[in-house]
């Protein structure tokens, strides 16, 4: 079925991507970060934010050269001021630096989507806002807690809580642009910028509102964080080959890379975009969000709850498996995840092999747990305009599980493809799981 068919035979309000945004190990701004991406550069280092000598994981994906004043100083809209003053020194101190990703990322997907031009014809209570973080301030949480344990109560900053707190990107996002529509944080671990995304969806479908600001962003390689998921084993340890060690349904893989950074999309009602002669990226066609309730870290047998998340974003769009070009994996490089996902791919698509290619791109970026979703889902949108799929790097030898379904995992070199389609997959910790599905238009 043809998508334009589709839409205009249903009375639901279609929702279109206008503005795109990122910061993230692999650049500061989306052009950067798509263009290493279909190179397939890799964001792994050995980590600097802290001293690794007594760590036993001693590498990340981290955002380089990255300043938080350069990044946020040339935005602070107000209503009839066009982008040209600055959040001063002080009021970025206050802020923690996922926040800081937010900031950067929203504000280059606000720039890109053109709104700010006609920004006194739209009523702010029409606009958004939905920045999904899954850990908030942890390195902020850690740092204020060691100077309390040393010096007392009288050296806790008093913006110890906006620094920290999850909801804080999406409201200094909303409070800087003037965004009075609903101001919402989704918080669901590693899918919590795809549920952000999707939710963002349906508050534009239903009317709510007209433009959503969405994306994601962390910030958690710091001791205790990368403390707390090595004890766990989720990490990985081949600390010799920092650019090698994400390695997504490699027979080798041992675990993810932490990352950080941020990631943006503006969503915007379609008749609202074309109206005002907006660029269109692509449209978000479906969504579909289940919980595997099955176990606290491991995902479900056979990736059974990300297979209904998979289905219900095809029913949502009403579209057949068959007419998927290419899905971005979770892939996360963990050896329990990569291949449940890849069981459950085969299965909610049986004819993948003849029409499908799937990729992980944290193979190249990390997990950028709450933001990973959105970037993601960036690459998706990316992927169908450009007719460029994203690689799986440091594929050497496939997983024999992953081997005997037979997929397309787009090993080392991104590969050209005309996309009528792309799914984006998330999922977390809880159980939970979303899946986006953008369409070209």
């Amino acid at each position: 079925m043809h998508l334009g068919a589709r839409n205009h035979a249903s009375k639901e309000r279609r929702v279109v991507v206008t503005g795109l945004g990122a910061v993230t190990p692999l650049g500061n701004g989306i052009t950067e970060t798509w263009k290493n991406a279909v190179n397939g550069q890799s964001g792994g280092c050995l980590i600097t934010h802290f001293d690794v000598s007594d760590c036993p994981v001693k590498i990340g994906c981290e955002v380089k050269n990255f300043d938080p004043q350069h990044a946020v100083g040339p935005f602070h809209p107000k209503p009839d001021v066009t982008i040209s003053q600055c959040l001063h020194p002080k009021e970025v101190k206050k802020l923690g630096r996922y926040t800081h990703f937010a900031l950067s990322a929203g504000f280059e997907a606000y720039a890109d989507s053109g709104i700010d031009a006609i920004r006194s014809k739209i009523p702010s209570e029409r606009i958004a806002t939905n920045i999904g973080v899954g850990m908030g301030g942890l390195p902020e949480i850690e740092n204020v807690h060691l100077e309390f344990l040393e010096k007392g109560y009288k050296r806790v900053t008093p913006f110890f809580i906006t620094q920290v707190i999850a909801n804080m990107a999406s409201g200094i996002l909303s409070t800087m642009l003037n965004f009075r529509g609903p101001n919402i944080c989704s918080v669901t671990a590693c899918a919590s910028s795809a549920h952000a995304v999707g939710e963002s969806l349906r508050q534009i479908q239903r009317g709510d509102v007209d433009i959503v600001l969405s994306g994601g962003a962390e910030a958690v390689i710091s001791k205790l964080g990368i403390a707390g998921f090595a004890s766990m084993r989720a990490l990985s340890t081949n600390n010799d080959n920092p650019k090698t060690a994400s390695r997504p349904f490699d027979r080798d893989r041992d675990g993810f890379v932490m990352a950080e950074g941020g990631a943006a999309l503006i969503l915007e009602e379609y008749e609202h975009a074309i109206k005002r002669g907006a660029r269109i990226y692509a449209e978000v066609v479906g969504y579909g969000a289940s919980s595997d309730a099955y176990h606290m870290t491991l995902p479900a047998r056979e990736g059974e709850g990300g297979g209904r998340a998979m289905a219900l974003a095809l029913q949502d769009a009403r579209i057949s498996p068959e007419q998927v070009g290419y899905i971005n994996a979770h892939g996360t490089s963990t050896p329990s995840g990569d291949a449940e996902e890849a069981k459950a791919i085969a299965r909610v698509f049986p004819n993948a092999p003849s029409h499908l290619n799937v990729s992980s791109t944290k193979s190249m970026t990390g997990h950028l747990l709450g933001a990973a979703g959105a970037l993601e889902s960036l690459f998706s949108i990316l992927a169908i305009r450009d007719s460029l799929i994203p690689p799986t790097i440091n594929l050497e030898n496939l997983d024999p599980e992953c081997l005997a379904l037979g997929l397309n995992f787009t090993p080392n070199k991104a590969v050209e493809k005309k996309i009528s389609f792309a799914l984006s997959n998330s999922f977390g910790f809880g159980g939970t799981n979303a899946s986006l599905l953008f369409g070209k238009i």
